[in-house]
């Protein structure tokens, strides 16, 4: 059964940082591509950011570009979200998601695209 567990959400005011991590088991890890989505209140669940399998490459959303990385340890089965210089319209649940395939050439941007998902964690950015 594979469990995705995001944790390091909270309280931060704009301008301040924080860093996600998303735990994984019960899959090979290592050989699949992971994504970041946010979902704002009442707008859709958005593309944030995206690694391949083996870290090699990442794409990010336009809106998040500069101030958030996304990053792997393939070792602890964990990808990681740090986000700089938050802003308000940064709040929102965070859900780290498994990609459908493995060892992609790029890691997908669409939602359809990933397998399994995290429960999130909620990001709120305060004036």
């Amino acid at each position: 059964q594979v469990q995705l567990v995001e944790s390091g959400g909270g309280l931060v005011q704009a301008g301040g940082s924080l860093r996600l991590s998303c735990a994984a088991s019960g899959r090979a890890f290592s050989t699949y591509d992971m994504g970041w989505f946010r979902q704002a209140p009442g707008k859709e669940r958005e593309f944030v950011a995206g690694i391949k399998w083996n870290g090699g490459s990442t794409d990010y959303a336009d809106s998040v570009k500069g101030r958030f990385t996304i990053s792997r340890d393939n070792a602890r089965n964990t990808v990681y979200l740090q986000m700089n210089s938050l802003k308000l319209e940064d709040t929102a649940i965070y859900y780290c998601a498994s990609a459908y395939r493995p060892r992609q050439s790029y890691p997908p941007v669409g939602q359809s695209e990933y397998a399994y998902w995290g429960q999130g964690t909620q990001v709120t950015v305060s004036s």
